[in-house]
């Protein structure tokens, strides 16, 4: 039957998010030195000529960051179906554009989400993957 406990999957957290970049460089100082994340492991895997780069915020691990030759764009604009951005939480949400405007990210203006009536604003990573910035 629908809806029965049962027979849900019992899930417990999201462990991690997986993302392809285009020149591993950039996209691990991006992800490193401009948004703080921790390197946990960092593997080169020479059968496929690819970097895998386990990154943590606050000590817990959420981004792998994956380097393939010659991967495909992925179109963030128009919106297209699968992922549509990621999110970080900020408790100030103002220091935090302040902090990538000096390291030359543009930040889109700040919004109030409508049903929360928190604070959010977004920009992109290297590869243009919209990140969002949320308050609270």
């Amino acid at each position: 039957m629908a809806g029965d406990t049962n027979d849900m999957l019992s899930l417990n957290n999201i462990h991690h998010i997986a993302i392809i970049c285009s020149d591993y460089a950039v996209s691990r100082a991006f992800y490193t030195e401009i948004l703080g994340l921790e390197v946990i492991r960092e593997t080169y895997r020479e059968a496929r000529g690819s970097y895998k780069l386990d990154l943590a915020l606050n000590g817990e691990y959420v981004v792998e960051l994956f380097s393939f030759p010659d991967p495909p764009s992925r179109p963030s604009r128009p919106e297209s179906v699968g992922l549509r951005h990621l999110a970080f939480a900020v408790g100030d949400l103002e220091g935090a554009v302040r902090h990538l405007v000096a390291k030359g990210i543009e930040v889109e203006p700040i919004r109030v989400d409508e049903l929360t009536g928190k604070r959010f604003t977004f920009f992109a990573d290297p590869d243009e993957l919209p990140l969002e910035l949320y308050e609270g």
